[in-house]
């Protein structure tokens, strides 16, 4: 089967599981409550399946990896820091009146500014490479998460249940403004990188085939990683942190797209993420009845799979 019918497939599975999601138990009676709320969450999930989709594949191309993502830089850490932070010194009240454009943004400037202290660090060094940038934000990503761990520990239990909110991806209560935010940052990063598949396809030859072929290697890397960046905190500043969603869908993209090309492989691995997704959400709801959030669902499958990818290159 050719990749263009493979994403064809997808497409309509996609469509008809978010056809079923908007419409299902929809009647003229309730159509003006559920109808919008459904449409805000399912964009979100559109939002964050191409973020978390795009970021993971453009990554394991630019860190030649396979098993690497985005989360290695230590982003998600630094995301639950800074709300363990808000929580620890002034207070749940705190976090709760926070909750709309002031933390969003407060979040997405620090783990920005984060990561561009690191890609500073690495690209202003002629001796750096890659794998100096990804080593040392597993470090400062422990460190974070260290330190967000010793503070929840002292925390009051009813400060710790509200933080405990912010810890895993949620959808059932996206705020509608800074959803339209996010659309407009994404969509102007989509028109950024959409030009950049092409060289993508040049670097997954690696780093000195790549050079060899015309790339301006540091400048395009450093410019990926800085747009990965903002795509992975707006995406974990909108619905929380969704840990192993990108190796989950980076990975069967790659067995279902055997091809080179990052038009296929981005395309298949967002449809995958949105697909989880939204069955991942319609399990929460109608399964489990709301007592745990898709974020623990993928996090279990995708961690399950992430060892058998460990297991499978080690084999190797």
């Amino acid at each position: 089967m050719s990749n263009k019918k493979k994403i064809f497939i997808l497409t309509i599975l996609v469509l008809i599981s978010c056809g079923l999601s908007l419409f299902l138990g929809i009647n003229k009676d309730n159509i003006g409550f559920f109808l919008p709320r459904r449409a805000t969450k399912l964009l979100a999930i559109l939002l964050s399946s191409y973020c978390i989709g795009y970021s993971t594949v453009s990554f394991q191309t630019i860190t030649n990896n396979r098993i690497l993502t985005p989360s290695v830089i230590g982003l998600d850490s630094l995301y639950m820091f800074v709300q363990t932070i808000i929580v620890y010194f002034f207070g749940s009240k705190t976090l709760s009146m926070m909750s709309g454009y002031t933390n969003y943004f407060l979040s997405i400037c620090f783990m920005i500014f984060f990561s561009l202290i690191l890609f500073l660090i690495l690209f202003l060094k002629e001796n750096r490479n890659l794998y100096f940038l990804i080593l040392a934000g597993m470090i400062v990503g422990n460190l974070f998460g260290g330190l967000s761990t010793f503070m929840q520990v002292i925390l009051d239990p009813n400060e710790f249940l509200v933080l405990q909110g912010k810890m895993f991806a949620s959808f059932s209560n996206i705020n509608e403004d800074l959803l339209f935010i996010s659309v407009l940052i994404i969509l102007a990063l989509f028109i950024i990188s959409i030009r950049d598949y092409n060289t993508l396809d040049v670097l997954s030859l690696g780093k000195e085939h790549s050079i060899n072929l015309g790339v301006k290697y540091n400048s395009f890397v450093l410019k990926n990683l800085i747009i990965i960046t903002v795509l992975i905190s707006v995406s974990t500043a909108l619905t929380g942190p969704i840990t192993f969603l990108g190796i989950l869908v980076a990975s069967i993209a790659r067995e279902l797209m055997k091809t080179y090309k990052h038009t296929y492989r981005i395309t298949c691995s967002v449809l995958i993420g949105c697909f989880a997704l939204v069955f991942g959400q319609f399990l929460v709801e109608k399964v489990f009845r709301f007592t745990t959030t898709v974020s623990v669902i993928i996090n279990f499958i995708g961690g399950v799979y992430f060892i058998y990818l460990i297991l499978k290159e080690a084999k190797r």
